[in-house]
C-alpha cells in the first residue's frame, strides 16, 4: 500500500513553483527530488559540510535565510505544498 502522504498530488506555493519550474500539482517526494535535483544543478551545497545547502537569489525567499541543512528540506516542501482549498 502507497503512502498517501506522500504520493498525493499538493499545489506548490508560487515560489515553490519558481524552483521546481512548474506550478502543476505534485507530491511531497517529487517536490524534494525536484529541489535536490535543483541544489545539484546550481552546486549549491556546502563544500566544506555537504548538509548544507547555500541558498541563491532564488532559493532566499523560499529559505527565508542563507542557508538551511539538508534535514530542513522537508520541512519547507511541506510549508510551501497545499491541497489548494
Amino acid at each position: 500500500m502507497a503512502n498517501t502522504a506522500l504520493t498525493k498530488k499538493l499545489k506548490p506555493s508560487p515560489k515553490l513553483a519558481e524552483i521546481l519550474g512548474s506550478s502543476q500539482s505534485v507530491s511531497r517526494a517529487e517536490a524534494v527530488q525536484g529541489l535536490w535535483k535543483y541544489f545539484k544543478a546550481h552546486k549549491l551545497q556546502n563544500p566544506e559540510n555537504k548538509r548544507e545547502i547555500l541558498a541563491d537569489d532564488k532559493l532566499k525567499p523560499l529559505f527565508g535565510k542563507d542557508k538551511i541543512t539538508m534535514f530542513e528540506v522537508g520541512k519547507i516542501v511541506n510549508s510551501n505544498l497545499s491541497d489548494g482549498k
